[in-house]
């Protein structure tokens, strides 16, 4: 039975109900197998060892899913080699992979979700009545754990880039 969780997104203020759980930060991030733009599987585990920046979208041809995607693409060029930036929307990957060489987005790995939607009903923003993703932004880091997670309460807000890139940063010890 997958978990239900009404009224935690809205779409233009109205309530929505999210399928799966909702993850915290030191939860072990669920595996998933997702399409990239050539049609070939990604699961978590390709991108073992490095830290990932998950960016979920609900469809990559709306203005504020172009817009997260472009600043997160921007982004990544001034990461480590050791970050994987990627997208998860439900758009079909042909859909992704145009709006890749549209926008010039080469830093950021495009990967749908549209076969089995597991991605969404795993990580918590598979929105029921859409059948779309939620708005959310996760930080997995290379032990698998979760880092950093904000499921965006409005769909059609911006998630809060500063802090997740912030996530990204080793933190400090505080030692003296």
């Amino acid at each position: 039975m997958i978990q239900e969780r009404k009224g935690v997104a809205t779409f233009q203020g109205n309530p929505l109900t999210l399928l799966g759980p909702a993850l915290k930060v030191g939860d072990k991030a669920p595996d998933f197998k997702l399409i990239d733009t050539g049609l070939k599987p990604v699961t978590l585990a390709d991108s073992k060892g490095k830290t990932r920046l998950i960016s979920v979208v609900p469809s990559i041809d709306t203005p504020v899913c172009d817009l997260q995607t472009k600043r997160f693409n921007q982004e990544a060029s001034k990461l480590s080699a050791n970050v994987a930036v990627i997208t998860v929307s439900m758009d079909l990957p042909f859909a992704q992979g145009r709006w890749c060489g549209l926008a010039g987005a080469d830093k950021v790995q495009m990967l749908s979700d549209y076969q089995e939607h597991a991605f969404g009903k795993a990580y918590g923003v598979l929105i029921q009545e859409l059948k779309l993703l939620s708005r959310a932004v996760f930080v997995i880091g290379p032990d698998d754990k979760i880092q950093y997670v904000q499921y965006v309460k409005e769909v059609t807000e911006h998630p809060d880039y500063d802090k997740a890139l912030q996530s990204l940063k080793p933190k400090s010890c505080g030692c003296a």
